[in-house]
């Protein structure tokens, strides 16, 4: 059985006080017995360019017998000093591995499967005590946010805010949008300069440029302090080639323990979760993960390339095991005796499926982003816009069964992704770089209707303040070039009256139970959909509480009659009533006329 504390690189005390470093690889049947050696390469950081100083090598042991073939030795750092260079002192050092056969070099070099930090490029890291001491957690009270409660905000961590101690100083800006859970896209190391993470190398291993294990530790710390989940972009279904396991493998004449075929056109070698090495790997991980950095779920990227059924070996078995694991953990813990983690397939093709087979409990679905997209392109609405809003009336589960609990689950709401152009560029012409933000106003009914429907509400950083530019739709700019978000967007006269919204919005989902809620009634009846107007109702689940959402894509004031469900008072909450004076029903299903400006919307609320 796979176990991450006899690999990797693991630093303690000799008994003579110094420093050592015990190295661990698994390399499943490349073994003593056929002639191989493995080496481990180690130089210090401030060493690494300067001319002369080569890295250190240190032969490692086979370990005859052991079931994953472990490869291990234990180097005294001050043992081997040389009073010359830096090694031996303390400060970080990078290490790789070397394969040979008989003293031959089959792998010139390759890095740690297994490595907790990382440096630039390929390199492992690690750094000494001194140095790296341990962290001390402070979130024993947090508790992850019920499923229904989420608003969840996407960022990339260089593009957002350049590192991890930056997005922890953007924290209370985030929670002014209502947001309380954050999906980070992937942080584990990459060989590029900039890369969005989709090529993975170091599953273990926060970016060193992001901050690393420190800086990752304090971000998910001060999270939870704040209350807000942290979720993980996670990608097992394919690795980059440098990865040591696709590295070593294509040169060897062994079966590779974890990688299956390269399929041309696709994103990269594969796993193979028919291999029992493979699925123990990314369990490894998702464990890892959840006790040592306190993370509180995972988006799985690209689920279809390893879902082979409710009961297969790929992502139904890992997001069960997972699940599994997570009982034992006190901040996902439900009363009724469930447990929280949150589990997020990225299943574009089937997400009703994904959610109700297996131990997902919310899912990527592009409806209601593709929906929004055409009817800015065409200008238009329509009744399967509002369809959309209520995932239960599209067909997703409301519940599934979980060890006998049945659990709430939900799909995610968005309108913007890392994977599109930013939604304000498909509103009339586009040019070759960037949408044009003076029509901001045309994003305010999409916004009012992400924050009011069911499902959990998702922003890609920076949609709040009309981030404008537009990605290509393939090849390497994709996912290799940087867009910082512009953050003078914030400043101007389009971002403060959008992100002002935003916050009425976050503020209103926050705290009206009926926005939440798993039930929506459409007006089909008194919309006019066909005039850019429609209006629907959502009812707490406990029905205490009841809100009446207009929302006017027209370029023009609205005007619409309403039946009013029950009698009493009914107070306008987006504009918190400067605009819309309050309307005292008297009987039920009695009429009303609402006034509803055009690009906006009314939100009315029950008293």
């Amino acid at each position: 059985m796979l176990n991450i504390n006899e690999v990797g690189a693991q630093l303690s005390e000799s008994a003579t006080g110094n420093l050592e470093v015990k190295f661990g690889v698994y390399l499943p049947n490349i073994t003593s017995n056929d002639g191989y050696q493995v080496i481990v390469r180690i130089i210090h950081k401030q060493d690494q360019f300067i001319p002369g100083v080569p890295p250190k090598n240190f032969l490692l042991t086979h370990q005859v017998g052991h079931p994953l073939d472990l490869w291990t030795t234990v180097v005294d750092l001050q043992a081997n000093t040389d009073g010359v260079t830096h090694f031996g002192k303390s400060g970080t050092y990078y290490y790789r591995y070397q394969l040979k056969r008989n003293n031959k070099i089959v792998v010139d070099w390759f890095t740690d499967p297994f490595a907790r930090a990382s440096g630039p490029g390929e390199l492992a890291a690690f750094t000494t005590i001194d140095r790296n001491p341990t962290f001390t957690w402070t979130d024993n009270g947090f508790s992850v946010p019920n499923l229904d409660d989420i608003i969840l905000y996407e960022l990339q961590v260089e593009e957002f805010a350049d590192n991890f101690e930056a997005v922890i100083d953007k924290l209370d800006y985030l929670t002014a949008l209502g947001i309380n859970a954050l999906e980070l896209m992937p942080v584990t190391s990459v060989k590029q300069e900039f890369n969005w993470g989709y090529g993975p190398l170091h599953f273990f291993a926060p970016e060193e440029r992001f901050g690393g294990e420190l800086g990752l530790k304090k971000l998910v710390n001060a999270c939870h302090k704040k209350g807000f989940a942290v979720i993980l972009d996670s990608v097992y279904e394919h690795i980059d080639t440098s990865f040591a396991y696709e590295r070593v493998y294509s040169k060897v004449q062994q079966e590779n323990p974890m990688i299956g075929a390269f399929l041309e056109g696709g994103f990269g070698p594969e796993i193979d979760f028919n291999k029992e090495f493979a699925r123990n790997y990314f369990q490894a991980v998702n464990e890892y993960w959840l006790t040592e950095y306190h993370v509180d779920g995972f988006r799985y990227d690209y689920v279809p390339g390893y879902y082979d059924g409710p009961t297969g070996n790929g992502y139904a078995q890992l997001v069960f095991q997972t699940y599994q694991k997570s009982l034992n953990i006190a901040r996902f813990q439900h009363p009724s005796g469930y447990s929280k983690i949150i589990q997020i397939a990225e299943d574009l093709d089937h997400p009703q499926d994904i959610m109700r087979e297996t131990y997902t409990c919310a899912t990527w679905q592009n409806g209601l982003l593709d929906k929004a997209v055409d009817m800015a392109q065409k200008n238009y609405v329509d009744d399967s816009f509002v369809h959309l809003l209520d995932p239960l009336f599209i067909g997703y589960p409301n519940t599934k069964n979980m060890n006998g609990k049945d659990i709430p689950v939900a799909p995610l709401q968005y309108i913007e992704t890392h994977d599109h152009s930013r939604f304000i560029s498909y509103f009339g012409k586009e040019d070759n770089k960037f949408g044009d933000r003076s029509k901001f106003y045309m994003l305010q009914p999409f916004a009012i209707a992400l924050y009011t429907c069911q499902g959990i509400p998702m922003l890609w950083q920076g949609q709040e303040f009309a981030e404008n530019y537009i990605i290509p739709d393939d090849g390497p700019a994709r996912i290799s070039f940087r867009r910082s978000v512009h953050w003078k967007f914030f400043y101007d006269n389009e971002g403060q009256t959008l992100i002002s919204l935003y916050r009425k919005l976050g503020n209103l989902r926050r705290t009206i139970s009926a926005l939440r809620s798993r039930k929506t009634f459409y007006y089909n009846n008194h919309s006019k959909p066909a005039d850019g107007l429609i209006v629907y109702q959502r009812t707490a689940n406990d029905e205490s509480q009841l809100a009446i959402v207009f929302i006017n894509f027209s370029p023009i004031e609205q005007r619409l009659w309403l039946p009013f469900p029950q009698k009493g008072s009914y107070r306008e909450k987006l504009d918190d009533g400067s605009t819309q004076p309050q309307i005292s029903v008297q009987e039920d299903e009695e009429l009303h006329e609402i006034i509803i400006p055009s690009h906006y919307g009314r939100i009315l609320v029950k008293d």
